[in-house]
């Protein structure tokens, strides 16, 4: 089966349309949204109303730090994604609200383990930025392949021999073998706010029977989404940064 995973879509709704177009001209066979559905772009509404009719589809959706905001007022953020957030809680309706508030943390199939952050505490959003944060997620899980968010920077870790974690840097649209004998981390990147300095929405496609990763990318209306950004009097840098990735 062939899995698209898409993290930090970020209520950017051009982001989120191009990648599912992708992942379904890819051949994806089913979703998983690893959280931050909302916060920082201009679309909460319609991104949430998306997953919640991606989940009654089979979908897995998961709770990242910006949908866990939204209604839990002592999740500390920096104050441009305070305001950010303090804005989408005005622009979401109940049932989408109370959706995002019971999505799970993580969730496991098989040897696949899925969620926004560092495994080792789910609910404190660690970041996972290097080799040493990804031997701690490893080390607090024992599935063979993981997946996670919130770092808005593709990455791929595994376990060599002796328990060394090494770090990958993806190369779009080239399948990476996920080794049976070693353990492995991908870190998706971000749908809505890539910041590796590349604007393109960023996801991958997993296919579980050859075991190969996929990193791709999807262009989409930036200009559109930017502009959105603006006229809702979002802060301005959410807007600038989307044309550079950053």
């Amino acid at each position: 089966m062939r899995i698209a995973i898409l993290s930090d879509i970020h209520a950017n709704r051009e982001a989120f349309e191009a990648a599912l177009a992708a992942a379904n001209a890819a051949g994806a066979e089913r979703f998983v949204l690893l959280g931050d559905i909302v916060g920082y772009g201009a679309d909460p509404e319609w991104c949430a109303e998306q997953a919640m009719a991606m989940a009654a589809g089979g979908a897995i959706v998961l709770r990242g730090n910006h949908d866990d905001a939204v209604g839990n007022t002592a999740v500390s953020m920096n104050a441009t994604a305070t305001m950010a957030i303090e804005w989408t809680r005005r622009q979401l309706g109940s049932e989408t609200r109370a959706f995002l508030a019971g999505l799970p943390m993580k969730a496991r199939e098989e040897d696949c383990l899925f969620l926004h952050a560092d495994a080792s505490a789910p609910a404190d959003w660690n970041y996972v930025l290097d080799a040493s944060d990804a031997g701690q997620h490893l080390g607090a899980c024992d599935a063979r392949v993981s997946f996670c968010g919130h770092v808005h920077k593709p990455a791929l870790y595994c376990t060599a021999p002796g328990g060394k974690v090494t770090h990958f840097r993806p190369v779009a649209a080239t399948p990476v073998p996920l080794l049976p004998q070693r353990r492995w981390l991908a870190v998706m990147g971000a749908v809505g706010q890539p910041r590796d300095g590349n604007p393109c929405a960023a996801f991958a496609l997993y296919d579980t029977q050859s075991a190969e990763l996929r990193f791709l990318r999807a262009a989409y209306d930036v200009e559109k989404a930017a502009q959105k950004i603006n006229a809702a009097g979002l802060p301005a840098s959410l807007a600038d940064r989307l044309f550079e990735g950053r």
